[in-house]
């Protein structure tokens, strides 16, 4: 009779289990979808800082691997490791500079997933808040481009959940690998920078919530930061004999800088905060290659969700943290709470701590995980108080939830491919032309001279030759110049020659007519937002 009685419970958590199993596959197979659907072509184009990345990697595949490149403002050397990677092993193409942006992109996805279960200890709100990291236009936007930045929020979900799991299970292994892996988040991107504070708020949490803790703990944390040394040392080591390094671009950009603040620093950071709060749900980023403007960075479903789940929070920590200093009643939920406030404060500190171009959704992408987070504490929310009502009743608000989430779904993947990439204004804020430029002259016969003159006018900068130069780097016969003022430079070896310009200015024209008073100025528009300009002399 026991055994006929336990069958069913075994049969009922196997399915279960199976079920979460494929429903996560699911989710990880829509996201795979939606970072890598043409890829080579959506973006349209491939940005210059993109480029840079590239070719540093080149640089590193040829042998000259570095910890951190200095190029393009100073830049954290993994992300550009992993992409020399890719192209050792697989060659020099768009998929291969965004594969370490799809990479991590993909596995953040899992990682939420694993992170929210553990701190939740329930599958369904798991479930839900990698199903919205999947979906988010913020979140699979920035993983089809090549910035270092994707890799930010990887590091702190994987480094969180296996310190979160080592404290569950005392596992000195799980310690190791969380710290191991917080470490190397310092070979990621500046923003990172600041989660050591949040990692301290934890454990102080922790404290407050368990007694004990630190006499129980304390060797297992040390194993954490002992590990999170050795993967951090080899940048320290590199900040510390490169001071410059490690401050570089934070004094031109910081609320502290006299050029910012205009005097004014409390100002400043009021309007910084206030700018950085308002794109999630009001008034987004407003670079085209990084959201839809004037759009909140948040579809209006996910946007709501997340207000009332971080509301939601405030509320049920106040509760608890009142419980914890008038009845002295201690709750891992206090911790949880606490946690993901702070978590969502600190790694937006990196956007409203500086003044320059707010609101930026990269600077702020280290909250991207937290965010999805309270978004899935709403829907879990009604599904919960569902639960308290009758079948039927339950049943209704499960297939609004799936509804509602399914619609997430199609708005963002509508909004992206459907309206977004076919933008003239994203064509030209990726500079679509230089990599239609690149295309083009692969067509041209390799013994033909190419001389390809960068004319953007007065904003030209030597990257611009970059999305051109990287995927063309064993073509003949080829040479870049900077700008009109190096015309002269265009001395032709036989009357076999083309003259590409990647934009059209006045300086330009003028001295195009001085060097080719007998040549016409051919202007060659491929799709909207992209234009370029040949001079072709073939006789």
């Amino acid at each position: 009779m026991c055994q006929g009685k336990n069958k069913p419970i075994k049969i009922n958590l196997k399915n279960k289990k199976l079920l979460t199993y494929s429903l996560l596959f699911l989710i990880i197979a829509i996201g795979i979808f939606l970072r890598t659907y043409h890829i080579g072509t959506t973006p349209p184009g491939v940005y210059p800082d993109e480029a840079m990345n590239g070719e540093d990697a080149i640089h590193a595949a040829a042998g000259r691997w570095d910890w951190f490149y200095t190029n393009n403002g100073g830049r954290e050397g993994l992300f550009m490791n992993l992409i020399a990677i890719c192209f050792k092993l697989f060659g020099v193409s768009i998929l291969t500079l965004k594969l370490p942006a799809i990479i991590a992109g993909i596995l953040t996805i899992f990682g939420t997933y694993l992170l929210t279960r553990e701190l939740f200890q329930k599958e369904r709100i798991a479930l839900i808040a990698s199903f919205l990291t999947a979906v988010s236009f913020w979140a699979f936007n920035f993983s089809r481009i090549s910035f270092r930045a994707n890799l930010l929020p990887f590091i702190l979900v994987f480094s969180f959940y296996f310190l979160l799991q080592g404290i569950r299970t005392k596992k000195f292994s799980d310690f190791a690998i969380g710290g191991f892996i917080f470490g190397i988040g310092l070979h990621t991107y500046i923003a990172f920078r600041i989660a050591p504070l949040l990692l301290l708020m934890l454990l102080v949490l922790f404290a407050v919530a368990r007694k004990n803790f630190w006499k129980d703990y304390w060797k297992k944390i040390m194993v954490f930061f002992a590990l999170a040394l050795v993967s951090a040392a080899s940048m320290l080591y590199t900040f510390y004999i490169h001071p410059d390094y490690f401050f570089g671009r934070i004094d031109t950009i910081s609320i502290f800088s006299p050029e910012i603040n205009k005097g004014n620093v409390f100002a400043t950071l009021v309007k910084s905060f206030g700018l950085s709060m308002a794109q999630f749900n009001f008034w987004g980023d407003q670079n085209w290659r990084h959201n839809y403007p004037p759009y909140p960075i948040l579809d209006p479903l996910v946007g709501i969700a997340f207000l009332f789940g971080m509301i939601y929070s405030v509320i049920k920590l106040t509760r608890l943290f009142t419980i914890r200093i008038i009845d002295k009643i201690r709750s891992d939920e206090l911790m949880i709470y606490s946690f993901l406030i702070a978590w969502f404060f600190i790694m937006l500190a990196p956007e409203f701590m500086t003044g320059e171009s707010l609101p930026h959704a990269l600077r702020s992408i280290g909250t991207l995980p937290v965010v999805m987070i309270f978004a899935a504490i709403t829907f879990e929310y009604f599904m919960k108080e569902a639960e308290k009502g009758s079948k039927f009743y339950k049943k209704i608000v499960i297939f609004f939830v799936i509804l509602m989430l399914t619609s997430v779904l199609v708005f963002n993947s509508v909004k992206y491919f459907y309206f977004w990439a076919p933008n003239p204004t994203v064509a030209q804020s990726f500079d679509k032309n230089l990599t239609d430029i690149s295309d083009y002259i692969q067509t041209l016969p390799p013994q033909e001279e190419k001389f390809i003159v960068n004319s953007f006018g007065p904003y030209h900068s030597p990257l611009d030759r970059l999305p051109i130069q990287i995927f063309n780097m064993d073509l003949p016969n080829t040479t870049y110049l900077y700008s009109w003022q190096n015309f002269d430079q265009i001395r032709p070896k036989t009357d076999d020659f083309i003259v590409i310009l990647t934009g059209k200015d006045a300086d330009t024209q003028s001295r195009v007519r001085e060097r080719f008073p007998d040549l016409t100025l051919q202007e060659i528009n491929t799709s909207p937002g992209s234009v370029y300009y040949i001079i072709k002399n073939k006789k």
